[in-house]
């Protein structure tokens, strides 16, 4: 019971941690922006559903945290839901309201009626907070931390590879693969991951010169350091951590600053590649994941670090660099997915307003209510097939089989 309790802590525990932090920073930006825009708020809120806490403040702001912690929103005053979605009828009441109640000079509180660029800043905060703690992590780690790097030495090729296939001998030292800068084999693992079927040109040294290469990765298992096995891009290299191979490579502020930028833009185009093969069916959409994964991969993570530290000092500090990371990761996630230009999300409101600034109006009501329609549609759609991945990874429908068979 005890075992089984510790396990539930294990892994509910940083994924409430991680995701409250991710969606806390995201709304944050909101209702930062829209204070110092002089926007009334009513309500922030951490997670939807009954409260489990609740405060309001002098300034008449509502601190709330629901408790299901999946989400969170920022309620302007005069909305008439979460999702702050406008209505052309439902706004003009507002208006002779407004004015009725505290003059036509107090409209210029009230978000719906904020100046278009004013709008758009509020709605763009969100995600270029979440953009902006994974660059302050990313900083922060390479900083007072440093980053390991390794020669991506080729220390084995196996046979019928596509390494070996392109040429690529036991010895070789990566330089480049697809215009990208290596500096260690995760680097090149890394690239390869989301090139399968796709050819890829590779620079080597080999014997004090270079060497240029076209390999094309084909799909097959790859297994993370958590043991969690997924079918990606595979060369067919093998590499053998000797003595003296791991450098830790110092940053100053400026110099952590950049790569933080870096490491952030990175990510975001990562997933821009993702999508893109996804589209093209060039890739699975086996790394789809939701709540679910999200919760395993953290716990796993927790659960890892447990085991590898010698006490709980160690443990801790371990447990809050990955933590970290994980964090930042996930940031960038939740930040790029808001941009998507859907109705309900972030994306979608900028939409909406490119198209306000463009035809000098507002879209109608119905094509509004519409759109958003579609786009809840589509968002707990993507939501049902992650979740239903995450079901699969973790062999739940095998378990139930198992139990009726």
């Amino acid at each position: 019971m005890f075992s089984a309790l510790a396990d539930i802590l294990l892994y509910i525990l940083p994924f409430v941690v991680v995701i409250g932090a991710v969606v806390t920073i995201h709304e944050l930006g909101h209702f930062l922006a829209a204070r110092a825009l002089g926007t009334a708020v009513e309500r922030f809120s951490i997670g939807f559903g009954r409260s489990i806490f609740r405060r309001t403040d002098k300034a008449g702001i509502e601190w709330r945290i629901g408790w299901l912690p999946i989400g969170g929103y920022v309620k302007f005053a005069g909305d008439e839901n979460a999702a702050s979605v406008p209505d052309a009828q439902g706004l003009d009441e507002m208006r002779r309201e407004i004015v009725a109640r505290e003059g036509p000079q107090a409209l210029g509180r009230y978000f719906h009626f904020k100046p278009l660029w004013q709008r758009a800043l509020i709605v763009a905060a969100g995600p270029m907070a979440n953009f902006l703690l994974a660059i302050v992590i990313f900083a922060t780690l390479l900083m007072t931390l440093g980053e390991p790097v390794a020669p991506a030495r080729v220390d084995g090729v196996r046979p019928a590879s596509p390494a070996e296939r392109a040429g690529i001998h036991q010895g070789d030292v990566v330089l480049r693969a697809d215009g990208k800068r290596i500096d260690s084999f995760g680097d090149l693992q890394m690239i390869v991951l989301l090139h399968s079927g796709t050819p890829m040109e590779i620079v080597v040294r080999r014997d004090g010169r270079d060497v240029r290469l076209t390999a094309t990765p084909e799909r097959g298992p790859v297994v993370d350091q958590l043991g969690h096995v997924q079918h990606l891009g595979t060369l067919g290299l093998e590499y053998k951590r000797r003595p003296g191979d791991v450098q830790v490579r110092r940053y100053g502020p400026v110099q952590a600053v950049g790569a933080g930028v870096a490491r952030t833009w990175e990510r975001i185009t990562t997933t821009v590649e993702y999508l893109g093969r996804l589209v093209s069916g060039r890739e699975t959409a086996e790394q789809l994941s939701g709540p679910l994964g999200m919760a395993q991969l953290s716990g796993d993570i927790a659960k890892k670090t447990a085991e590898a530290s010698p006490n709980v000092p160690t443990m801790l500090a371990n447990w809050a660099i990955t933590m970290l990371e994980l964090v930042a990761n996930i940031s960038v996630g939740i930040g790029f997915l808001n941009l998507l230009p859907v109705p309900v999300l972030d994306g979608g409101h900028l939409l909406f307003y490119a198209f306000e600034a463009v035809a000098r109006r507002p879209l109608t009501a119905k094509v509004q209510a519409a759109g958003y329609r579609v786009g809840l549609a589509l968002v707990l759609g993507l939501m049902l097939f992650a979740t239903w991945n995450d079901l699969q990874r973790l062999n739940v429908f095998k378990f139930f089989g198992a139990l009726f068979s």
